[in-house]
């Protein structure tokens, strides 16, 4: 795959901010590689199955010294039975996802963001998958942790077409189905939608000890609308058009955003989800880094 594609998904200063900040499960998981993360399985034998490269952040009593000696290098004993976590990330791609510029374009910043997610957990030796959808579920590139799959995720985003409708809530149920127990599930999405069904899907997750997080992903000027002089405002899921002076919506405007974002925000709440405000006018290392350094504080504090 072209190096390009891969360049305009990943960021190397995002990445290097991010470098040393892991992404850990909050409550216990259930995976096939050991010696990352609490297990909820208690009373079964581990048995050695192979090594992987040591990356900072790593316990350093899971290195093996022998491997270091022969190589110079550190190298991370594994087990059968140690626990890895799924993570699922899943993309809104529909047609309001298309607002903004270049970077700061919804759809782009977000496939960034799954991107550089993607890319850190495989890089604790953990799975990750992704799946896109609009009014139905696009594609699914199925969970792995090699660094192969890097090259598979930057390459489905990069044939992604933001045209059609969101059905969020029906699209989210289907791949709810497909998942299994006590996974991690991040949905990335300007989540333009009516929040009701929203929900219930989210009591799914959570019914299924799913770990949820959600990445509100927001222009600028949707948060502030900050319009100069006669604009006209062109629908990007339902076909209509508004000539009108910024300065007479504005209030109106801003008073709905901020009672969607609340209801959201109680939702979350209520479900025990993490919610994440990304204005795409924001540097992406630091929302990232924000983000990880508050969860990783969180875990510290349970």
């Amino acid at each position: 795959m072209p190096k390009t594609i891969l360049s305009r998904y990943l960021d190397a200063e995002v990445l290097h901010r991010v470098a040393s900040l892991h992404i850990e499960p909050r409550s216990l998981v259930i995976g096939n590689l050991a010696g990352a993360h609490k297990s909820p399985l208690s009373g079964f034998a581990v048995e050695f199955k192979g090594h992987r490269e040591y990356v900072p952040g790593d316990d350093p009593k899971h290195i093996d010294w022998r491997v270091y000696f022969n190589r110079d290098k550190y190298f991370i004993k594994q087990y059968e039975m140690e626990t890895n976590f799924v993570c699922h990330l899943l993309l809104d791609v529909s047609a309001s996802m298309r607002y903004g510029e270049e970077g700061q374009q919804k759809l782009t910043y977000a496939a960034s963001l799954a991107a550089t997610l993607g890319y850190s957990i495989i890089r604790q030796s953990d799975k990750v998958s992704l799946a896109t959808f609009d009014d139905q579920v696009r594609d699914v590139v199925p969970p792995s942790n090699s660094l192969a799959q890097v090259t598979r995720i930057t390459s489905h985003l990069d044939q992604v077409k933001p045209v059609e409708k969101t059905r969020m809530a029906e699209c989210l149920n289907e791949l709810a189905g497909r998942m299994g127990r006590r996974e991690i599930v991040i949905i990335l999405s300007d989540f333009f939608t009516p929040l009701q069904p929203l929900e219930s899907v989210l009591q799914r997750f959570r019914f299924d000890q799913h770990e949820v997080v959600l990445f509100q992903v927001l222009h600028h000027d949707e948060l502030e609308f900050q319009f100069d002089g006669m604009v006209k405002f062109v629908g990007l899921e339902v076909d209509d058009e508004i000539l009108a002076q910024p300065e007479v919506l504005r209030d109106s405007y801003l008073q709905a955003m901020t009672n969607h974002r609340r209801e959201l925000d109680a939702i979350a709440h209520r479900n025990r989800c993490e919610l994440v405000l990304a204005d795409t006018q924001r540097n992406m290392a630091e929302t990232l880094a924000d983000y990880l350094h508050q969860r990783s504080l969180l875990n510290r504090g349970r």
